[in-house]
């Protein structure tokens, strides 16, 4: 693909990765390391009845630990306020995530408002119409986090969190120093996910990718990581739907999904993510579900602004490369991964109320993505006739 750029701004991140099966093993010397001896310990209610997480509580033992078990998803206002007093009741020196994005974006926030002072929501970036985004400049180092993923979603790669608030919408915010410190990449243990989690959250990071290809804010180096990532999702994405217990598949799925958390962490995300962050927010359904739901709706909608960025991916899965041809070959390719994979794809099937949706097109009109969207989203229909296209 010709590039075509003459300037671009890349946000490289200070993470450390460490794969391997049994990384988990590694969490009390990477504690060390970081000199950290009272860890917050961070998952949802369903890991906190897992054997992984025992296991962890068991490695950390001999530390100071402090565990909140019951992150929900998407997390909320009131959950971050809690785990900030208990932070400092329990003068809390470090984060370790076990789980997906609800749980990194939990230690992201708490780590923000430690640091940078409450409420939250005065740190939230905020987006004006057509294409500007406001992110507040942030001066203070931030208390480390170290994450065993436990979905595909590369959350725990990216200096973004997004966080519920109780009238249903989502506060986003951006924080290169939020990224994790550590991250272990442990096919072992994450066994412990269905497969069902992990394909639908890998939607979620295939979407990085694709956007990645064509967002406002992409770069040299964003293109190289999102064109390997969309390679290894379509390989890895079948192997896992094949062989739900394979330590390989499992692996690549989750190195899949670690280019596309560093992708989305300099490129950012699109109109599609926008779309997912405010059904998210509005009906509380899964991010990898929404994303299962809608990618194909979103790509089609930008495909025709980027007939460059469609002739790549179709390079990149070995599909037609005819430029006239890229685009149905890459939405064919999208829609029969999807029925490989099993994920979900009719909004109305994960029992979202249709009559709801204006609301929703209304909402995203004041999404950040829209800022870096190829094409530009000028009207709440537009956004609706995405929303009715997945129902």
């Amino acid at each position: 693909m010709s590039l075509q750029i003459t300037s671009f701004q890349h946000q490289s991140l200070r993470t450390r990765v460490i794969c391997k099966p049994d990384a988990v093993l590694d969490l009390p010397e990477e504690l060390r390391k970081l000199q950290a001896s009272r860890p917050m310990l961070l998952c949802s209610a369903r890991m906190a009845q897992t054997p992984l997480f025992a296991k962890v509580q068991s490695l950390l033992q001999t530390l100071h630990l402090t565990t909140v078990a019951d992150i929900p998803a998407h997390s909320g206002v009131a959950t971050i306020e809690r785990m900030v007093a208990l932070a400092k009741a329990q003068r809390t020196d470090s984060f370790v995530c076990l789980g997906g994005g609800s749980v990194s974006d939990s230690a992201k926030a708490t780590a923000l408002v430690l640091a940078e002072g409450g409420p939250l929501a005065r740190h939230a970036s905020h987006f004006t119409p057509p294409a500007t985004v406001h992110t507040p400049d942030f001066i203070h180092e931030k208390l480390p986090i170290l994450s065993v993923p436990m979905t595909a979603s590369g959350a725990e790669v990216t200096p973004s969190a997004g966080i519920r608030t109780a009238h249903g919408t989502k506060l986003l915010f951006w924080d290169a120093a939020l990224a994790s410190r550590v991250i272990l990449i442990d096919a072992q243990a994450n066994l412990q996910m269905p497969a069902s989690v992990m394909l639908s959250t890998a939607m979620n990071g295939l979407a990085h990718c694709i956007e990645g290809l064509y967002s406002r804010h992409r770069s040299p180096m964003t293109d190289a990581m999102a064109v390997e990532g969309l390679g290894r999702f379509d390989t890895a994405m079948r192997a896992v739907a094949q062989q739900p217990q394979d330590l390989v598949a499992r692996a690549e799925l989750l190195i899949a999904a670690h280019l596309s958390g560093m992708v989305l962490a300099s490129a950012r995300s699109c109109l599609h993510h926008a779309l997912c962050h405010v059904l998210g927010a509005t009906f509380g359904i899964g991010h990898g579900q929404a994303n299962s739901v809608i990618l194909p709706h979103a790509l089609r909608f930008n495909a025709s602004a980027v007939p460059q960025a469609m002739q790549c991916m179709a390079q990149a899965l070995g599909l037609e490369s005819e430029p006239n041809r890229c685009t149905d070959a890459v939405l064919n390719w999208l829609i029969e991964l999807q029925a490989a994979t099993g994920v979900p794809t009719r909004l109305r099937d994960l029992a979202v109320d249709r009559e709801r949706l204006r609301g929703v097109a209304e909402h995203v009109l004041h999404e950040r993505g829209l800022a870096y969207n190829p094409r530009s989203v000028t009207s709440a229909q537009e956004a609706q006739e995405i929303l009715n296209a997945a129902w």
